[in-house]
């Protein structure tokens, strides 16, 4: 049986592993940030019949150009956009690598602050772009000054902002991203993959748009639309960063049929939203509970809550998964990562901290001033 390493693999593939997260049978997932809820009865008809209305002519491409599901996202998002600053893609993976296909590479550089989204760097290193990991502080947070100093220092030409980050939960401060832009020589991208969850006040990088042409918004309907396994991604730009990731995008990239469904599903955003208000409830829950129990937990905009277990994270995810409760180990020593879903939810993901707790497998630390 050939082995990979017996390919003859890019010398710089060699020795990784490929992006995931466990999908095991277990009694409670937590672990990949999913709406829990399922999709409402009244939006799976409407999907089913527009996605019917697609099957006769499947001998055809689709709109390569998906010029009507554009319009309907712009019309979600509003302000001010239209069809002409916003692209679709096969989730926001797809967006970003197409930005950075457009204006990353070889010979150029992608800067993001780190602990953030681990896709963004293996996006680079599929482009052929060279990635610079930039630090955050000590409680994950990102002050005007590190990150322009950062900024000036490796002059990156692609630059990765996480609002809220993942995995942290928290939302940036509107002021880090624009002085980011000031000083930014090159693209810079906002995932705003949890905007939706974000609590109130929060102002979406939307905002700062008009003026900005190397200003990038990304966004998912994977995550508040509970749409994971449509697989729909998009972004807000300038109208002319939509005509340079055309360049680059595959032909007929977006199947009719994942087109038809966004379509329905957005037209249906009120119901599907509506379990929005829910899951930030469970979040809220979580955060005030896990402190309560003495642990150090990160502020989250999210729809999932990052928070210290007081040891080795390895040993403190299969202690959650020997109760039957999947969360994230995202590699960050001595912190886990747990999704915010149903009431039952939290409640078994609670039951198993304590049961750990008793056990003496997870121990108290000091909360930091603001945690």
């Amino acid at each position: 049986m050939t082995r990979l390493e017996d390919l003859p693999i890019r010398d710089d593939l060699r020795g990784r592993s490929p992006y995931g997260a466990p999908q095991l049978d277990v009694p409670v997932r937590l672990n990949t940030n999913e709406n829990s809820y399922p999709v409402p009865d009244e939006v799976v008809e409407a999907i089913g019949k527009a996605v019917a209305a697609e099957l006769r002519d499947l001998n055809r491409y689709p709109d390569r150009d998906a010029l009507a599901l554009r319009a309907d996202l712009a019309a979600y998002l509003g302000h001010g956009l239209t069809a002409e600053g916003v692209w679709a893609a096969n989730g926001s993976n797809e967006i970003q690598q197409q930005l950075l296909q457009a204006f990353g590479g070889p010979g150029r550089v992608a800067l993001g602050f780190t602990p953030a989204y681990s896709m963004h760097p293996l996006l680079a290193l599929g482009t052929g772009t060279r990635w610079v990991s930039a630090r955050r502080d000590a409680d994950f947070g990102l002050s005007i000054d590190d990150a322009v100093t950062q900024v000036r220092e490796h002059r990156p030409d692609v630059i990765f902002l996480c609002s809220p980050n993942n995995p942290t939960g928290t939302a940036l401060d509107p002021a880090v991203i624009a002085a980011v832009l000031d000083v930014a020589p090159g693209m810079v991208v906002v995932d705003e993959a949890y905007a939706e969850f974000a609590r109130p006040g929060t102002v979406s990088a939307l905002a700062v748009l008009p003026g900005h042409p190397r200003l990038v918004v990304t966004r998912t309907m994977s995550k508040a639309f509970g749409f994971a396994g449509g697989r729909l991604g998009y972004l807000a730009a300038d109208p002319a960063v939509v005509d340079a990731v055309q360049l680059v995008r595959l032909p007929y990239h977006l199947s009719a049929l994942t087109q038809a469904a966004a379509r329905a599903a957005l037209a249906h955003r009120d119901t599907l939203l509506g379990t929005v208000a829910a899951i930030m409830q469970q979040r809220d829950r979580i955060v005030t509970e896990l402190r309560r129990r003495g642990l150090r937990v990160a502020d989250s905009d999210a729809n999932f809550v990052l928070y210290a277990v007081g040891g080795d994270q390895t040993l403190a995810w299969q202690a959650m998964l020997d109760h039957g409760v999947l969360v994230r180990d995202v590699g960050l020593p001595g912190w886990l990562r747990v999704t915010a879903g149903t009431p039952a939810e939290t409640d078994a993901f609670l039951a198993a901290i304590d049961q750990i707790q008793r056990a003496g497998l997870s121990a108290p630390q000091p909360r930091p001033k603001g945690t």
